[in-house]
């Protein structure tokens, strides 16, 4: 029983953020959010007097409810709050840590979601098995193709038709507490040998195949996309080597960086951009010796239940306005070139969000085939269960 609940006290504005966070994370139901933060109470006010909320146009054309299924710590929560009160459409967030996981949830139907956020190795998969629409881009005239930066928006076409909209782009690397870790680590190669040693008990890795074999395969110098039996059979060995010496295998490693319960994770630019900003002692590393680039996009579901309401965020965060607040609050890189003129010099300057060319050389874009190759899965499941 919260303390809102024993004594009636109304919630301070951090406690109303810790309980958001909370919500976004998936710890606790809207209903209890609802109930603690008194936005039920609210909601349920402002519905007895017209004029008090949004056009009742606006409600009967969009509804009242939808969902964005998305990655940990990846949007400004202030995003949805403000489209709520432009349209009157709550968006409920579901977080994952995987593109696996959106894909087996997608082919098993009935996600609720009405836009979602895939990475670029998978649209054509998605394209591919009916999963996705293609886009109506008369429904989202905020978007502009032509500031767009096809380096990394491409893979939103498929055969010529658009499929998904580029969100933004980053790097995968890894994040270490300085304070903690006096080595000095510059690869995946130092990475897997501090897990073992320093970091004993203290590292993470993601609980996602791409990115945990990826990397495993690139500190032993093979192909961060290989799905070839030897190639994954020496990234087994190393990922069960480090197994015992693990903190966790997750991907919402925030918190634990955070607490100094862990001292070192494998991290995506977003992350790594807010943890450094929040704790300027931990430091974001790109491997030099190789790793992922990655671009996240928005797409919408074959199975979406509110795809008005879809359209509608969609175009909403296609506006430049909108798309620096979330760009600023989460720290990834962005593809468009209007964003980027309305970024304040301390982020466009940030090595870890925009690095030298140098240090993307290395990088390799996910390939589609690892997505669903057989191997790779079965090898994530018994590293996971070991």
């Amino acid at each position: 029983m919260t303390k809102r609940h024993r004594d009636n006290l109304p919630i301070t504005p951090q406690g109303f953020m810790d309980e958001f966070m909370r919500l976004k994370r998936g710890s606790v139901t809207r209903r209890h959010f609802l109930g603690v933060t008194g936005l039920g109470l609210a909601t349920s006010v402002l519905a007895r007097f017209p004029g008090a909320g949004p056009s009742a146009a606006h409600a009967e054309d969009l509804g009242t409810e939808m969902a964005i299924a998305t990655w940990p710590n990846y949007h400004d929560p202030q995003t949805f709050v403000n489209f709520q009160k432009a349209t009157g459409v709550n968006v409920a967030v579901n977080v994952f840590g995987s593109n696996e996981e959106m894909l087996a949830k997608l082919q098993a139907g009935a996600t609720g979601w009405s836009l979602f956020v895939p990475t670029n190795y998978t649209i054509s998969t998605y394209a591919k098995l009916k999963l996705i629409d293609p886009l109506d881009l008369t429904k989202v005239p905020n978007f502009s193709p032509s500031t767009e930066n096809q380096r990394f928006t491409h893979e939103g076409e498929v055969n010529g038709v658009t499929y998904a909209l580029p969100k933004n782009w980053g790097t995968t690397g890894f994040a270490v507490n300085t304070s903690k870790l006096k080595k000095q680590l510059s690869s995946w190669k130092d990475f897997f040998e501090v897990v073992q040693n320093e970091a004993d008990g203290r590292a993470m890795v993601h609980d996602y195949q791409l990115t945990t074999i990826g990397s495993a395969l690139v500190s032993l110098g093979l192909d961060f996309n290989s799905v070839k039996p030897d190639d994954l059979a020496q990234a087994e060995k190393l990922l069960l080597q480090i197994k015992p010496h693990l903190f966790a295998i997750n991907s919402d490693y925030q918190p634990s960086m955070r607490s100094t319960d862990a001292w070192m994770t494998m991290c995506w630019t977003n992350d790594g951009a807010q943890l450094n900003r929040d704790m300027p002692e931990i430091a974001y590393i790109i491997g030099k010796d190789g790793g992922e680039i990655w671009t996240d996009f928005y797409a919408i579901p074959t199975s979406a239940p509110n795809k008005a309401a879809g359209y509608a965020l969609l175009n909403y965060l296609m506006d430049p306005q909108n798309a620096v607040k979330e760009h600023i609050a989460n720290g990834a890189p962005t593809c468009d070139s209007r964003v980027i003129a309305l970024l304040p010099a301390d982020v466009t300057s940030n090595k870890i969000v925009y690095p030298d060319e140098a240090a993307l050389t290395p990088l390799e874009f996910g390939a589609a085939q690892t997505l669903t190759d057989p191997n790779r899965a079965e090898l994530m499941a018994r590293f996971k269960s070991a």
